[in-house]
């Protein structure tokens, strides 16, 4: 059960949490095209072009700049670009959840053992999940997903774990921002639903995505707190729909919060 990727956001969307609302339009053009190769992988100059809306001038003057300073390499014999060796530097410099990461990993390795099924730690971007680190089922049928991937976080548990941990006007702010898609039959797409799914999710402390993302998957989700009580990231078990009944669930959730108690204890909170 491969999720499909997330159409990317549009340029200058807003979705950044404090964002004044004032950019530079080159900036954003550049960033832009970051995320572009960071969904696709590799891109030719026309898909540029067309995913982002550039002008033909300014997407070739971009994209110059970026490989002269090897953000970006480009393929001669396939006219391909990707990303370079200065981005991928500049991603190993990031420690933002370095400590989270080292401090979950052999819990959520322990869990993904006992329990059978894909234990993933996410956090939040604009409207999207970030996988920041994954425990894969050692079963032969399970979730298939990546580190680094950018899921629509109104669709998946995590996400709506981590959404409903933003203050209710910024949430509605950012799931307004843009039509929300469908990707199953059972995703909630509407503000309003969303809003009062949203409002669950915080006063029971837990979320679930029941096929709202990917068709036969279930995932329950928990947040992860920080020393004073703010949601960090978000915790979730993952499981083939045919292996998790309503009893299945109910314990995954005890043991998502059995780890989390542990995790945040070894966090210092």
């Amino acid at each position: 059960m491969v999720p499909p990727p997330p159409p990317r956001s549009q340029a200058g969307s807003g979705e950044s949490p404090g964002s004044s609302g004032a950019t530079i339009k080159s900036a954003d053009r550049v960033l832009a095209i970051f995320d572009l190769l960071a969904e696709k992988g590799t891109v030719r100059f026309v898909d540029v072009v067309n995913a982002l809306g550039l002008p033909r001038s300014s997407a070739h003057g971009l994209l110059a700049t970026m490989t002269a300073r090897n953000y970006l390499e480009f393929d001669e014999a396939s006219r391909h670009y990707a990303l370079g060796l200065r981005a991928w530097q500049l991603g190993q410099s990031y420690a933002g959840h370095g400590d989270l990461e080292a401090r979950a990993r052999p819990l959520m390795d322990e869990l993904a053992k006992t329990s059978g099924e894909t234990v993933q730690l996410a956090r939040l971007d604009g409207i999207f999940n970030v996988y920041v680190a994954i425990a894969e089922s050692p079963q032969p049928m399970q979730l298939v997903s990546h580190v680094g991937s950018r899921l629509h976080a109104h669709a998946t548990g995590v996400g709506k774990v981590l959404l409903a941990a933003l203050d209710p006007a910024e949430a509605r702010r950012r799931l307004a921002a843009q039509p929300l898609p469908r990707l199953t039959e059972r995703t909630v797409t509407d503000v309003d639903t969303l809003m009062d799914v949203l409002a669950q999710v915080r006063a029971s402390g837990y979320a679930q995505d029941h096929e709202e993302y990917v068709a036969g998957c279930h995932c329950v989700a928990v947040p992860v707190r920080d020393r004073q009580g703010g949601t960090l990231a978000a915790l979730s078990l993952s499981t083939p729909t045919f292996r998790c009944d309503e009893q299945r669930a109910a314990e995954q959730l005890q043991l998502l919060r059995a780890l989390v108690d542990r995790l945040e204890r070894l966090l210092g909170r």
